[in-house]
């Protein structure tokens, strides 16, 4: 190895990850359940900007981790928030949790590899009791809306937005059937506008888009035919950056602005000759266009951002055009009606009965910025579990339930289980059940009294019975409509086990040596 790389081995290397791993789970432990805590995080830039949040992916996303095997870790928590929107918590707490049981099984000289050989038993023991205990009600579809109400509920109980949870838990829903089967969340935008309550949040049909009207232009359109584009609009006054312009007298000045000026009349009578009445722009229209267009009847509405015009362009059936010359190649969208709304002090621009019918907007109302922020990265959440419920329809039971119901399944497999992969396996079921355990802990239960009544209620066959911790008790997960989606529950499983268990099996970390600066090249 080259001078300067640091290379750790053998059980050294093995407890620098362990360690690593499960500081990272116990970052995030306090913030999982109903009563998890949240965290406070600032930004060392010069805005010293502070994020109030209980998400996982978002605290792991804004920490800077050196240790190779936290990084593991944030790599699932990222990938579980992509791939299914929750559960970002769930999926490092349990992978910290097998790791520390594995810590205890090496410390009894028992081989990773046996240990893995355990785990990967285990984990398909409880990915089969999972699918066994799964519900599906998407032939009915009052019991199927009644699910999503529930998982989104679930979700939405460990947020900023619990307090409101079943008035946010019919907009989500409402919104995602909306979509009729369609995956895109696109046709779903979250608006966010400081004042009045969360309570007051709601539900708006089309798209709205925030932005304000031309001056002098019509503030209300009907059967709207729209030009989306990207494409200056500014050079209607003489704009010459390193280059340099002699002439004789003030005339030839006004001479080159009136060519200016007559480019831009040619370019704005190209537009119209698309036969619009709206032109919306992503970059800035200025004064002279924008009178034309006003002169003509046609609505301008300049700077609309790069995001929201993309998402705009898909949703009115447009494409972006840059160029003019063939109004024939020109993919115009459409919408019954386009008028201004004021929301809050602001003034927006809506679109109705756009041509991707499914598409509407959300409207966020709040306190302030940083609780706008974490109740959108909330509501985020909540739609993509629902988007993946709708995708899966199967359904499990939250409050440990589901847990507990593995922990048991994989416990009786290890009792038939001859040899050493059987511990494994016990482990496995401690870990799993350790994740109600947290879930009492943060809500400031006695942790050990509920788990063991829980434990002998699944050991009883009552499979629904889970922690309600909103009375400190055990109760029937059924009845209090604490439901959850199969694909997020199965992806918490699949995802710790494999982190986990790539961790384990590391027995060697080498730090290359920085990069030396070749001294004679800056002389």
């Amino acid at each position: 190895l080259d001078p300067g790389s640091v290379e750790e081995k053998g059980e050294n290397a093995r407890m620098s990850a362990f360690i690593g791993a499960m500081a990272i789970a116990d970052l995030v432990k306090t913030t999982l359940g109903p009563k998890g805590m949240d965290k406070i995080l600032q930004s060392t830039g010069t805005n010293r900007e502070i994020t109030v949040t209980n998400d996982g992916a978002t605290i792991l996303k804004a920490i800077n981790i050196d240790n190779a095997a936290a990084k593991v870790l944030v790599d699932i928590s990222r990938v579980q928030d992509d791939e299914v929107g929750d559960g970002t918590t769930s999926v490092c707490v349990l992978a910290g949790e097998l790791l520390r049981e594995a810590e205890k099984l090496m410390m009894q000289k028992i081989h990773p590899q046996t240990i893995a050989a355990g785990w990967r038993l285990a984990v398909d023991e409880a990915r089969k009791a999972l699918e066994a205990s799964a519900r599906n009600h998407s032939d009915d579809p009052m019991r199927f809306r009644q699910d999503l109400l529930d998982i989104a509920s679930t979700t939405l109980s460990s947020k900023i937005l619990c307090q409101s949870r079943h008035h946010f838990s019919e907009l989500a829903v409402n919104a995602i059937l909306r979509l009729k089967g369609n995956v895109e969340l696109e046709n779903i935008q979250i608006i966010k506008k400081p004042g009045g309550s969360l309570a007051d949040s709601y539900l708006e049909e089309g798209f709205i888009l925030d932005k304000k009207i031309g001056v002098g232009q019509p503030k209300r359109l009907e059967n709207a035919n729209i030009l989306v584009a990207n494409t200056p609009m500014d050079t209607d006054k003489i704009k010459i950056y390193g280059a340099r312009v002699r002439v004789d007298s003030m005339a030839k000045v006004a001479d080159i602005e009136a060519a200016e000026k007559d480019k831009m009349k040619a370019k704005c009578d190209k537009i119209l000759k698309h036969g619009v009445n709206c032109f919306i722009n992503r970059q800035l229209i200025y004064n002279f266009p924008e009178q034309y267009f006003a002169d003509h009847g046609v609505m301008a509405i300049e700077h609309a951002d790069f995001d929201g015009i993309e998402r705009l362009a898909a949703v009115l059936g447009a494409e972006i055009a840059s160029t003019f010359d063939d109004p024939g190649k020109t993919k115009l969208g459409h919408c019954k009606l386009i008028d201004e709304v004021i929301i809050g002090e602001d003034k927006l621009i809506r679109f109705s009965g756009v041509a991707a019918g499914e598409a509407c907007t959300i409207v966020l109302r709040g306190a302030s910025q940083h609780v706008l922020d974490e109740a959108e990265r909330s509501l985020h959440d909540a739609l993509c579990v629902l988007l993946t419920a709708v995708k899966d329809t199967r359904i499990v039971y939250g409050g440990g339930a589901s847990e507990m119901l593995c922990a048991h399944a994989v416990d009786q497999l290890a009792q038939l289980t001859a040899g050493k992969k059987a511990l494994a396996m016990e482990a496995y079921a401690r870990a799993l059940r350790q994740l109600p355990t947290i879930i009492a802990d943060n809500g400031g239960f006695d942790a050990s009294e509920l788990v063991t009544q829980l434990r002998a209620a699944h050991a009883n066959h009552n499979t629904t019975a889970g922690l309600d911790m909103q009375r400190g008790c055990l109760g029937d997960m059924v009845e209090l409509g604490i439901t959850e989606s199969f694909k997020v529950k199965l992806q918490v499983l699949i995802s710790a086990t494999e982190a986990a268990e790539m961790i384990l099996r590391v027995d060697d970390i080498i730090k290359s040596a920085p990069r030396q600066r070749d001294m004679d090249r800056h002389m």
